[in-house]
């Protein structure tokens, strides 16, 4: 393949929304991925985190072969197992609950936000309003950019959705001022991940759920990037223990060893859900999802067969290979590496995350780094201008990982 030739083409047909690197990818295996060149490449993004057990995994490949020479889709007026298998993984990975699928973790809020409608249609005064938090990132729809506080997200496309408002994380005393009798749901992300990975502390947590009980508000864990493993656990919500405040969970259930974990009314699930595959998932309490009833909400290729399999497959793979302990064993790892060897250069302000979802945030905005790093073979991402975010694959052996630290590390200290 002549790799300026289909750049070319690419950029005589494509919309350029995207700032593309001048790289075309034609091949990947696990944790690395090749160019038309034949360059190899170490991945420590895994396409936004969406390919959470690398490329070309062998269960994924299997179960989408079976699946696609049996079934790939017959739309939602019929019932198909691969979508109740997901759906059988989420309850008992999740909490108690029941699934709607569609494409994307963009889908899946709009769709949490409209549950919530439902539900606050039903009080009086009617609840409607949605509080989120500043430096949030939800989705580029119009409902979403509302949602998202982030002003570069919102720019050129006002007025704004009305109905949504933005407070600061961890402000308690302004989130409970803005939450007022027409508020329908507040949505949070239990690790900001396009806002520079800022964790939600456990404390403030266990006091959102308190204040969405006692006000009758819905919460809504916007999980797209923290979900499937990626922190080590389950999901990144099963960190918020709202009995001891130790984070102390059992990996391989997700389940609390002391008190009870701060449990959203919905949960939505986006990127690594899929696999690499588009997969989305809005997941609520059944009594919240009894009121999406027929004509509320819908999907055409929402939950197809082929999605589904893979989806689901996907738990089985984090499951069987232990991949949770996995995550947060090589998360400590990276996140010690980085602390350790980058304190001379004077560059690093702050290094943050949970197990594979890490934010290296640099004292100032870096000059063309994740050029630089791909050059030396790294795939690599910056977001909030300043913040390096690492999120590879959750089944990335150690020794590929340090490999590809010691590119970032070399490129932050340069």
């Amino acid at each position: 393949m002549d790799t300026p030739e289909l750049i070319d083409r690419a950029n005589a047909v494509l919309i350029g929304n995207y700032a593309r690197m001048p790289t075309a990818m034609v091949r990947g295996e696990g944790s690395l991925v090749w160019d038309s060149t034949g360059k190899q490449y170490i991945d420590l993004f895994a396409g936004f985190g969406g390919a959470v057990l690398g490329h070309a995994h062998p269960a994924l490949v299997a179960a989408v072969t079976e699946q696609a020479q049996k079934l790939w889709h017959v739309g939602n007026t019929f019932h198909t197992e691969p979508q109740v298998r997901l759906a059988e993984h989420l309850n008992r990975t999740a909490f108690a609950g029941k699934a709607f699928f569609c494409h994307s973790g963009l889908e899946s809020n709009e769709a949490a936000i409209k549950l919530a409608r439902l539900r606050g249609a039903q009080q009086n005064p009617k609840r409607w309003k949605v509080v989120s938090f500043n430096k949030s990132f939800h989705g580029r729809s119009l409902a979403m950019i509302a949602a998202t506080g982030n002003p570069a997200v919102k720019a050129g496309f006002e007025p704004m959705v009305p109905g949504f408002m933005q407070v600061d994380l961890g402000d308690m005393e302004g989130l409970a001022a803005a939450a007022d009798n027409e508020t329908a749901a507040i949505i949070v992300e239990p690790i900001q991940g396009e806002g520079g990975i800022h964790p939600l502390p456990i404390e403030f947590a266990v006091e959102l759920r308190k204040l969405c009980d006692a006000r009758n508000i819905t919460l809504i864990f916007d999980e797209v990037w923290t979900g499937c493993g990626r922190t080590g656990r389950w999901f990144g919500h099963q960190w918020f223990d709202a009995g001891s405040l130790s984070a102390t969970r059992q990996a391989s259930t997700g389940e609390c060893r002391a008190g009870e974990c701060v449990k959203p009314d919905i949960l939505t699930i986006g990127k690594a859900i899929g696999g690499g595959l588009p997969v989305g998932t809005m997941f609520a309490r059944p009594e919240l999802a009894a009121l999406l009833v027929p004509g509320k909400h819908g999907c055409t290729l929402g939950g197809n067969a082929v999605c589904m399999a893979a989806a689901a497959t996907v738990f089985d793979v984090i499951e069987r290979e232990q991949l949770l302990q996995h995550a947060l064993n090589l998360g400590e790892h990276a996140m010690s590496r980085l602390r350790n060897e980058t304190k001379a250069a004077g560059r690093v302000a702050a290094v943050r995350g949970r197990g594979l979802f890490i934010g290296v945030e640099l004292a100032a905005a870096p000059v063309k780094l994740v050029e630089r790093a791909l050059d030396q073979g790294l795939i690599t991402n910056v977001t909030a201008s300043k913040v390096i975010r690492i999120a590879p694959p959750v089944n990335i052996d150690q020794a590929t990982l340090d490999r590809g630290l010691d590119i970032l590390i070399r490129a932050i200290n340069e």
